[in-house]
């Protein structure tokens, strides 16, 4: 029996101990760093999705996975909340005019694009 092989559907090498093979893998000691959305995609992904998890896990690609969702939906969220405040009449105007009102609509729209990101790019 060969002492390692690689397995190109899951892209891990095996070292063979005894009579069985094990994956050959490294503990990452490096802190991952992701923002809030990469933070909820994670435990979705823990909760609902565990193999996936695992996979990503195993294969080191959590914390690029993790970074690229966050990446993602901060750009859908700020292009939502811009056509929102569009259609909605929230201008520059409105808020030199009444910054209360302004502040409440904008916060109302923030709430609104999150809620429509979450379940479109993180739950999935």
């Amino acid at each position: 029996m060969k002492k390692q092989i690689y397995d190109e559907k899951n892209g891990l090498s095996y070292t063979l101990h005894g009579d069985y093979y094990l994956p050959d893998l490294e503990i990452n000691e490096e802190e991952p760093t992701y923002g809030k959305y990469g933070i909820m995609r994670k435990q979705f992904l823990k909760e609902h999705r565990s193999a996936r998890y695992q996979y990503l896990v195993l294969t080191g690609k959590l914390t690029e996975h993790l970074n690229q969702v966050d990446k993602e939906v901060r750009e859908k969220v700020e292009m939502l909340v811009e056509q929102m405040a569009e259609q909605w009449g929230v201008t520059e105007e409105l808020k030199m005019q009444n910054q209360m009102e302004w502040v409440r609509k904008m916060n109302n729209i923030r709430s609104r694009a999150v809620e429509i990101i979450d379940v479109e790019l993180i739950c999935v």
